[in-house]
């Protein structure tokens, strides 16, 4: 059986300006990054087709360690409706080097449903990640600098300093650091650490904004800390905003590449969904829009996190609106979670299946509460029975709803057509415009323990000290009218990753809450998540080389 790699690597690459006139651009208005990628120019984008053209998004259940496919699974159908004569562009988020070094590996993708140059994409791309990381770490500078400044000083307290320095790259030993040892000409010690890219506030600003001045005022926005005389310090005291943005002026353009079947691909912004909003770009959504009849889209992990937040926090500020969600089931992930051990998922095993599909019920049960149709689409194994896949097609049924057999791993967009007419069949007879699941009006305890009940299933919502006392500087500060973008575990719909299944009768723990105001949200951080990841003991960057001829191996 072929790697992705070895894939990837046979397939017929057209010339991005070939992708451009298939979309109606003119070439001329691309600025090409090699052969085959390109950036947009924000030109493009129509707003009265965006409101007109279809979206269709894709989510998952509660994930296996390795992922459940809804990025294969995006891609593959986006062929497929290609293929049924649905002018189609997928629309994903860049990779960060983290999970491509860490465990998970690369992200675009599989098989013969992969987003192309795929080395590329999951390396340095067109440098979105490095000017995010540039521009985040120019205001740590700018904060340093000004403490350590004897003129223009703002009075800023080092104690009560939020921002961090981002990497993108899994280092559990930069989370916490102590900078400026040295003396009077090192700067004021103080402790702090590193946050990985994809969760930098600078990131989650650049996937909101609507154009490059909008991201300049939520740069500004940008909340450092307070003075000693507990008056707030944002990025616009310190004149920040207008360098950041010029960091930022080529990482604002969608990127344009393409899938292995040729079809459009604007990919564009890395946040994750457990720590960050975990959508790609307002900007890239609309563009994609704006150039074709069907947008598929991804948002991360399962649906109590990128879905939840793509619909409260995403929807709700560009006014988007999904006509359909697609949610990818696994029979393995189903196994999984009905106590099957992960080695043994590509077992035979109904019973475990059995039990384990009420994850699959409860994130069918969500959807509905935002008001939107679903189809399942059950990302098909080669180890998969017939028998498995039959008994969660009819469970499906019962609740109204259709469940498909898909191979894109295999076949590509070839493996999605039932998917694709099944698909745009319901996206095309829904009218429903999606419910948000509160009002951003309430308290913010009230939105987060609405979320925490409606959506992961909780009994209750507790406060650490540290969490209430956040909540006083929310509020203190006039920011408590904001979304709240909660950070949990993928690994289940609890805060405890160790908690399969449908939980029930549990209590989630916000342990503090930190504040976006330039991306325009606020942040509870629940369980043990941690915002700068480790590797594992066997990285993936372990399997990764590179010959003379600058062929790479080992990506996945």
């Amino acid at each position: 059986m072929s790697t992705d790699l070895e894939i990837a690597r046979k397939a017929k690459l057209l010339p991005i300006t070939d992708i451009a006139k298939k979309m109606g651009i003119d070439p001329e208005l691309l600025e090409l990054y090699g052969k085959y990628k390109a950036k947009l120019p924000l030109s493009l984008i129509d707003m009265k087709k965006v409101e007109q053209n279809i979206l269709i998004l894709v989510s998952a259940i509660s994930p296996t360690p390795a992922g459940e496919g809804k990025t294969t699974m995006s891609i593959g159908l986006s062929q497929a409706l290609n293929r049924i004569g649905k002018k189609t562009t997928v629309v994903l988020r860049e990779p960060s080097l983290g999970p491509v070094f860490g465990v998970k590996g690369g992200a675009t993708g599989g098989g013969y449903s992969q987003v192309l140059p795929m080395e590329d994409i999951n390396l340095h791309f067109t440098g979105d990640f490095a000017a995010v990381e540039k521009a985040h770490n120019l205001l740590a500078a700018l904060i340093d600098n000004n403490l350590q400044s004897k003129k223009n000083n703002l009075g800023l307290d080092p104690r009560t300093v939020l921002w961090k320095r981002v990497m993108d790259m899994n280092d559990r030993a930069l989370r916490r650091i102590i900078i400026g040892l040295g003396g009077k000409t090192m700067g004021v010690p103080r402790e702090t650490g590193f946050d990985i890219t994809a969760a930098s506030e600078v990131m989650a600003s650049l996937c909101l904004a609507n154009d490059p001045q909008d991201l300049k005022r939520k740069l500004g926005n940008i909340f450092i800390g307070f003075t000693y005389d507990k008056k707030p310090v944002y990025a616009r005291d310190l004149k920040a905003e207008g360098a950041m943005a010029a960091l930022l002026k080529d990482a604002i353009k969608p990127n344009l590449v393409q899938t292995i079947e040729n079809t459009p691909a604007i990919i564009h912004g890395g946040p994750f969904a457990n720590i960050a909003q975990g959508t790609n770009s307002v900007i890239a959504t609309r563009m994609g829009l704006s150039l074709s009849d069907y947008v598929v889209t991804e948002a991360g992990f399962g649906f109590d996190l990128g879905a939840e937040k793509f619909f409260d926090i995403k929807c709700g500020y560009s006014g988007l609106s999904p006509r359909a969600v697609v949610l990818v089931a696994t029979a393995r992930a189903l196994k999984y979670h009905g106590g099957a051990p992960l080695a043994d998922v590509s077992k035979p095993n109904l019973e475990a299946l059995a039990k384990g599909i009420e994850n699959l019920d409860k994130h069918i049960e969500n959807i509905k509460k935002f008001n939107i149709c679903s189809v399942v689409a059950i990302n098909r194994f080669t180890t998969d029975t017939d028998e498995e896949i039959k008994f969660i097609i009819d469970h499906v049924a019962k609740q109204g709803i259709k469940a498909i057999d898909v191979n894109v791993w295999g076949k590509g967009g070839e493996g999605a057509i039932e998917l694709a007419k099944v698909v745009s069949y319901v996206a095309e007879r829904c009218q429903n415009k999606f419910k948000p699941m509160y009002d951003w009006n309430w308290p913010v305890e009230k939105k987060i323990e609405t979320i925490a009940r409606e959506i992961y299933g909780a009994h209750a919502v507790d406060y650490t000290p540290q969490a209430k006392a956040d909540l006083k500087n929310i509020e203190y500060l006039g920011l408590d009218k904001l979304p709240v973008c909660i950070a949990k575990t993928q690994k289940s719909l609890s805060d405890n990753p160790d908690l399969l299944g449908r939980p029930k009768d549990f209590v989630v723990t916000v342990r503090t809450i930190e504040i976006a105001s330039g991306a325009g949200f606020v942040i509870p951080i629940t369980g043990e998540i941690m915002r700068m990841p480790g590797l594992p003991e066997v990285p993936a960057a372990n399997n990764i080389d590179i010959d003379n001829e600058g062929n790479i191996t080992g990506l996945f």
